[in-house]
């Protein structure tokens, strides 16, 4: 409980002393965002690396697997899957939304992209849809 508050006076040298250790706490709270998202991104791409050839797993899915709680999990996924560089060897084509559909992106080139890919590993569509009775990626236990 907060019994005494003590004001300074702007300008003052304790003032400009505790701008600085707020500016400060800033750059450590903002450096802590950006492991936090480096390492959930890290954990989504193990997720992925390990989906099968001729699988898909779904963005929920794939939150669950990399520990990714909440109900923004999914998209999560999908943050971390965008941070990729066009030549990475991780297969985000295997991302799938949970319709079995593929989710449409920035490049709108990519759902065609992704739909060759995934066609060339033997995955066959329903007109838009991917049967994931059938080719749902089970992880081993």
């Amino acid at each position: 409980m907060l019994t005494h508050v003590r004001t300074l006076k702007h300008g003052s040298t304790s003032a400009k002393r505790g701008a600085k250790s707020l500016v400060r706490l800033g750059a450590v709270v903002d450096r802590a965002k950006e492991f936090n998202r480096e390492n959930r991104n890290n954990r989504v791409w193990a997720v992925v690396r390990e989906i099968s050839y001729g699988r898909v797993a779904t963005y929920g899915q794939v939150a669950a697997l990399a520990g990714i709680a909440g109900r923004s999990g999914a998209r999560q996924v999908g943050y971390a899957l965008a941070a990729l560089n066009q030549c990475t060897d991780i297969p985000w084509h295997r991302v799938i939304n949970a319709k079995g559909e593929l989710s449409p992106r920035a490049d709108p080139d990519a759902v065609q992209i992704q739909r060759l890919l995934l066609e060339q590993e033997g995955i066959a569509f329903d007109h838009r849809c991917i049967d994931l009775s059938r080719y749902r990626w089970q992880p081993k236990t």
